[in-house]
């Protein structure tokens, strides 16, 4: 039986995996996506509409820049059938082109269509996008590898995290949020 926590994992695999298949899964055919960025360490498009462009939006042209995506819902999964969730969201990454590393953070507010569990909308805020240079790779990854994937706490996150110059903004966010 498909449920909201499902939806959401596929989304969290497709994107991470760069697997646009799996957003059939994830999200109705006519599901729609609103982005606010309140960075600009990183573009996207305000309003998309559409299953397959939500997929070219999040998947295929994300996994044509980024590579090593590790994305948390800083939340315990939904329970029974909702049809609404929020949850905060850390992501790491690197850029395929210049190696750099990318730490960011913000909300998922998600909309579930009532019979099939599948996004009908979801609501995406960068509250915060770090870039990072290549040499602290290895810290990042060592640290978001040994995290609960993809469901995590903000505790888990802010306890493991590495100290390196650079992540004061999205740890503080997430900080401030997870209690």
């Amino acid at each position: 039986m498909r449920t909201p926590s499902n939806s959401i994992l596929a989304y969290i695999q497709a994107k991470d995996g760069n697997r646009p298949h799996l957003m059939a899964r994830a999200f109705a055919e006519d599901a729609t996506l609103a982005m606010a960025v309140k960075t600009g360490a990183i573009t996207f498009p305000p309003a998309t509409a559409g299953r397959n462009n939500i997929a070219d939006v999040l998947v295929r042209r994300f996994g044509q820049m980024y590579e090593n995506i590790y994305t948390f819902c800083l939340a315990v999964p939904p329970k029974n059938q909702e049809t609404t969730f929020s949850c905060d969201w850390l992501v790491a990454m690197t850029e395929k082109e210049s190696r750099a590393v990318r730490v960011g953070c913000g909300r998922y507010d998600w909309f579930f269509a009532e019979e099939s569990h599948l996004v009908q909308g979801l609501s995406i805020t960068i509250e915060a996008m770090q870039t990072l240079p290549p040499d602290v790779l290895d810290d990042v990854m060592a640290w978001v590898s040994v995290l609960p994937y993809p469901w995590c706490s903000a505790d888990a996150v802010i306890s493991g995290a590495p100290a390196i110059d650079g992540l004061q903004e999205v740890l503080a966010y997430i900080g401030a949020k997870g209690r």
